[in-house]
C-alpha cells in the first residue's frame, strides 16, 4: 500500500536547489581553491532561475562562499547561506526527498546517510537536513526520519510510479544489511509513494564511490525517455558493462507496459589524477532545473555532443556546460553536489 505522499520527478517545479559548502576541514582541502569556483559557477546558474540554499561549514565558510559568489555574479538575493557542520559536499546524496501529496503538502525524508557504505566519515552529513530544518530553512514542509540508508543519487523516478535503480548500490551489504530486495522494495513503496522497481545489474564507472549510483548511468528526462551514459570503445574497460546495461535498460517497461525512449549520451576520453586513478566521467550527472540544464563537462570533444543531445530532450529548457573535471576529481560530478526542493 503507497503512502498518498510521493516523490515528484527531477522536471517537477522547484523551489529551490540545496548545496553544501566545501571547506578546509574536508577531503576538498589540497584542491579547495580550484573547486570553489565551480560550486560558485553551479549556485550562480541556479540563482538565475531559483533559489539557493546553502549549508556553509562555519562562519569562515559563510564569508567565503559569499565572496565566491559574488565573484561569480549570483543573483545574492536568491542565495540563503546557512552555518550548518559538514563533513563533505555531496548533497545528493545526504540532503532531503521532498515528497508531496495531492493537496500541496510538502513533506522531507531524511534517509540516514553513512557515506556509501561506511566508507568514510558521515556523522556531520547525516545531521545536516535535521540542522536545516530546525533552523527553518525548509519552510512550512514537513519532516519525516528514516532509519532506512538511502542516498538520492541511487534512485531516479519517472512522474508515472516507476523508480530506477541498481542491484550494486541498494542491495549493498554495507548499507541495510539485514533487508532482502523484496524489503527494500517494500520500503520503497512505502516511504517514496512509488508503485514499481526497475533494477540494473550491469554498469560502473571506474573511480566511483558510491557502487554504481543510477544518477551516473542513466536518468529519466520526462516520463518516456532516459539518457544513459554509453561507451563506444571497444577496447575500453566500460564497454560491455556499459552495453549490457544499455540491453538491460532496452527491456524495462512503463507502468502501461510500454518501452521507454532511450537516448545514448557520449563518451568522454579516459581522465586520471596525479597518481594514476582513473576519473568517473559521465554527462549522465546533470541537473534539472525550472527553466534550464545544468551539464557537467570534461574539456572533452564529447562535451558538445552530449549538449546537442540534451538539448533535443529538452527543447524548452536552455543547456548549460559547467566544467566539472575539478568535481570529478573527488569522484562525483555536478547532479551529485546538488539537491532540488520542489514548490
Amino acid at each position: 500500500m503507497t503512502t498518498e505522499y510521493t516523490l515528484p520527478p527531477e522536471w517537477a517545479p522547484q523551489r529551490a536547489v540545496q548545496l553544501t559548502w566545501p571547506h578546509p576541514d574536508s577531503d576538498w582541502a589540497p584542491r579547495l581553491e580550484a573547486v570553489l569556483p565551480v560550486f560558485a559557477r553551479i549556485a550562480r546558474e541556479i540563482s538565475f532561475r531559483e533559489e539557493v540554499l546553502i549549508a556553509c561549514h562555519d562562519a569562515t565558510s559563510v564569508k567565503a562562499c559569499k565572496k565566491y559568489l559574488q565573484h561569480a555574479g549570483a543573483d545574492l538575493a536568491r542565495c540563503h547561506l546557512h552555518t550548518v557542520p559538514s563533513n563533505d559536499s555531496w548533497t545528493r546524496d545526504h540532503g532531503p526527498l521532498t515528497l508531496q501529496n495531492p493537496a500541496g503538502q510538502r513533506k522531507l525524508m531524511d534517509f540516514a546517510f553513512n557515506a556509501w557504505g561506511l566508507k568514510f566519515r558521515a556523522d556531520l552529513d547525516n545531521q545536516i537536513t535535521r540542522h536545516l530544518y530546525a533552523q527553518g530553512a525548509y519552510g512550512n514542509a514537513a519532516l519525516e526520519i528514516s532509519g532506512m540508508v538511502l542516498e538520492g543519487g541511487s534512485i531516479e523516478v519517472d512522474g508515472a510510479g516507476t523508480l530506477l535503480t541498481t542491484s550494486a548500490c541498494l542491495l549493498s551489504p554495507n548499507r541495510n544489511p539485514q533487508w532482502s530486495a523484496a524489503q527494500i522494495e517494500d520500503a520503497l513503496r512505502a516511504q517514496l509513494g512509488v508503485e514499481r522497481i526497475l533494477w540494473l545489474h550491469s554498469g560502473h564507472l571506474e573511480g566511483d564511490d558510491t557502487d554504481a549510483h543510477i544518477d551516473t548511468l542513466a536518468r529519466f528526462c520526462n516520463p518516456h525517455t532516459i539518457a544513459y551514459q554509453s561507451c563506444d570503445d571497444p577496447d575500453d574497460s566500460h564497454f560491455a558493462p556499459l552495453q549490457q546495461m544499455a540491453a538491460e535498460l532496452s527491456a524495462c517497461r512503463n507502468r502501461n507496459g510500454e518501452n521507454y525512449h532511450l537516448i545514448p549520451l557520449p563518451w568522454a576520453q579516459a581522465q586520471f589524477d596525479e597518481e594514476g586513478n582513473r576519473l568517473p566521467l559521465t554527462y549522465a550527472n546533470f541537473l534539472i532545473l525550472n527553466a534550464a540544464v545544468l551539464l557537467p563537462t570534461y574539456d572533452d570533444p564529447a562535451d558538445h555532443i552530449a549538449q546537442e543531445r540534451l538539448q533535443h530532450i529538452f527543447p524548452d529548457r536552455e543547456v548549460i556546460s559547467v566544467p566539472c573535471g575539478e568535481l570529478a576529481r573527488q569522484h562525483g560530478s555536478l547532479h551529485c553536489v546538488t539537491m532540488q526542493l520542489p514548490r
